[in-house]
């Protein structure tokens, strides 16, 4: 028995933010949520304090938009009920209140997300963006005028109003920094016509990244910042005395900001921190008393908790998982620690058929590693998987695409190489101008120490990964001879050539992963799977969406297109109406039943559960 396509597009994905709101009837929560079978639209759903559920859009409508292209927080529940939203097909703000929802704002060319309600106001705070330009702006929940309130830093985040409503806070960047390099906390006064003036820094700079903040009082802000180079919890006065580190650990309370909108941290009435916090191998739930630093666990048995997080009326909201249960909103006592699961439970394959992940660190490289379902008599093939990013990282969770693979008998390393996130800054700077260097390097590392351990074949070694990990496996594929094939999605395939066309936000990423130009073009050159096709160890099979902003169809096109000159296999598949992943339940199955046939050809395993695949150049 093996776990079906279908199966895995039907827990694909899991939901994205989720908000507790405190009601006369008890606590009620609200999510977000991937519909695969509806066309990919991300739904809003409230659960109700009785138990019940409902969708909180109706049919058609998507809670999703594109600042910065990866989108950020996308809508805030009303407290009367209603909810606003941002709509992806129109990129406009909506507000609902029991029927159709109504446009709030007008027509043109922007973009609106990182949604915030201010306390006392009948407006909405969003970053709104347009031709690479991005401001605070305030829109009023009826559909009056929007008032820009902050014009500041090209990158912004995390509006806040302070408590007796005087000053606003944010955090902000400038190229070339990304999120994760340098960030700054700024407040200004807030005038009497909703206009901020000027502003101070009260924390971060061009080496340290605040990731989020929230107002304690209207002397000060919490604030997840890594001075230490970990991402801790300070308390930032506004005196301009030194922050204090409220948790100085080495784990990360915070992490990169691909997303506007990610909270770690959230004030109880009680004036305890809910947080979240750890490693890729355990991410935890606690509650964090800011007087003496303690930390009360509150996790349970889930071994991630996602950055989003919620509290209200003693209960906090968040979404938890274990390598046996996907992403579910779970509602948890703060007083006692008790769980309740609000979403819907998803249909899972038989446990026997979940591979239990094993946490290991293969030559200083951080690795989980998923052996294949059965018993098993020898060395066997195993698949390499590398995330995107690549500042970013994969925890250990349920991952039905990595059990669809398992469950047929292939072994799946995910490698959290040099760069990733969630093992502190050291780590993730690690890939600083060494993109395409470290992370093929530290992955060749994993390969070779599976042989080594007797759990890999050196023949049947495949890599594979999507965007940023795209890059990796044909970075691999051509820089090194360990692998026998690879699997690409969205991938960059030239770094030069992508930095020109890519969208704003990561512009100017390749200064740190690789260095500026054009004074090191020659690291560009020398490392472009482009350029150093004629190298590749084995096969490529590429997919790519046809609509992607981010990693334009073209880069597949032309890497094909080398292999194919220099007599090389390959396969090529494109998607019409997928952007950069897949969403569509019909993509998702496509998707993985190519790439097991893929397996089949490179391995020599029998796939006839499958569409046959067919490699251009194979004789």
């Amino acid at each position: 028995m093996s776990i079906r396509p279908i199966d895995v597009a039907r827990t694909d994905g899991g939901p994205q933010w989720v908000e507790a709101v405190a009601t006369p009837s008890g606590v009620e929560v609200w999510w977000d949520e991937p519909r695969p079978a509806e066309g990919g639209r991300r739904c809003v759903v409230r659960r109700l304090p009785d138990g019940s559920r409902v969708d909180a859009l109706p049919p058609g409508w998507n809670a999703r938009n594109r600042v910065i292209e990866y989108g950020g927080r996308s809508w805030r529940p009303l407290p009367d009920g209603g909810l606003v939203f941002t709509n992806w097909a129109d990129q406009r703000l909506y507000r609902i209140q029991g029927a159709e929802p109504v446009a709030i704002t007008p027509e043109g060319p922007y973009r609106y997300a990182d949604l915030y309600l201010p306390p006392g106001r009948d407006e909405v705070w969003a970053v709104r963006e347009t031709d690479g330009v991005r401001d605070l702006v305030a829109v009023p929940l009826d559909g009056g005028p929007v008032t820009m309130i902050v014009k500041a830093q090209h990158f912004l985040m995390n509006p806040r109003l302070s408590p007796d409503g005087r000053h606003v806070a944010w955090i902000g960047w400038d190229h070339p920094n990304m999120p994760w390099d340098g960030t700054e906390l700024c407040v200004a006064p807030l005038r009497e016509d909703g206009t901020a003036g000027a502003h101070r820094v009260v924390a971060g700079g061009p080496e340290e990244s605040v990731a989020q903040a929230e107002w304690r009082d209207d002397a000060g802000l919490y604030a997840v910042t890594d001075p230490t180079g970990w991402w801790n919890v300070h308390l930032v006065p506004l005196d301009g005395s030194p922050a204090t580190n409220l948790t100085p650990i080495e784990q990360e309370f915070g992490a990169a900001a691909w997303k506007p909108g990610m909270s770690y941290l959230a004030i109880a009435d009680t004036g305890e921190l809910a947080v979240v916090y750890g490693t890729p191998d355990l991410r935890r739930l606690g509650v964090l008393n800011p007087e003496t630093g303690d930390i009360r666990d509150i996790g349970g048995t889930a071994t991630y908790w996602s950055s989003t997080v919620s509290v209200a009326g003693g209960k906090v909201a968040a979404v938890g998982a274990t390598p046996y249960t996907p992403l579910e909103v779970t509602l948890v006592d703060l007083a006692d620690g008790t769980h309740e699961v609000v979403s819907p439970r998803k249909p899972l394959p038989d446990r026997d058929l979940l591979p239990t992940p094993e946490a290991v660190t293969i030559e200083g490289v951080h690795t989980h590693l998923y052996p294949p379902s059965g018993d098993r008599s020898g060395p066997d093939p195993y698949v390499i998987f590398v995330h995107g990013g690549p500042t970013g990282n994969l925890p250990v969770v349920l991952d039905l695409e990595i059990a669809y693979f398992t469950s047929r008998g292939l072994g799946v390393a995910v490698v959290n190489y040099g760069g990733s996130t969630g093992y502190g800054r050291a780590y993730r700077e690690r890939l600083r101008h060494q993109w395409g260097v470290v992370d093929v390097q530290d992955c060749a590392k994993v390969a070779r120490g599976l042989v080594e351990m007797g759990r890999a074949d050196a023949a049947k070694i495949a890599i594979r990964g999507g965007s940023a990990g795209g890059w990796t496996t044909v970075a691999a594929l051509v820089h090194s001879d360990v692998f026998a094939g690879g699997v690409a999605h969205y991938a960059i395939t030239d770094p030069e050539s992508w930095a020109a066309e890519t969208h704003d936000f990561e512009s100017r990423y390749l200064d740190g992963l690789v260095g500026p130009l054009p004074e090191t073009r020659e690291r560009y050159t020398e490392r472009s799977p482009l350029l150093n096709a004629y190298r590749a160890s084995g096969p490529c099979l590429m997919m790519h969406g046809l609509e992607d902003a981010i990693v334009d169809v073209s880069q597949a096109e032309r890497f094909t297109a080398e292999l194919d000159k220099h007599g090389k296999e390959w396969a090529l598949i494109t998607y019409p109406g997928e952007q950069h992943g897949w969403r569509r339940e019909e993509t998702i199955v496509s998707a993985l039943e190519a790439e097991l046939a893929f397996y089949g050809l490179i391995f020599g395993m029998e796939t006839p559960e499958v569409p046959p695949l067919t490699l251009k150049g194979r004789a």
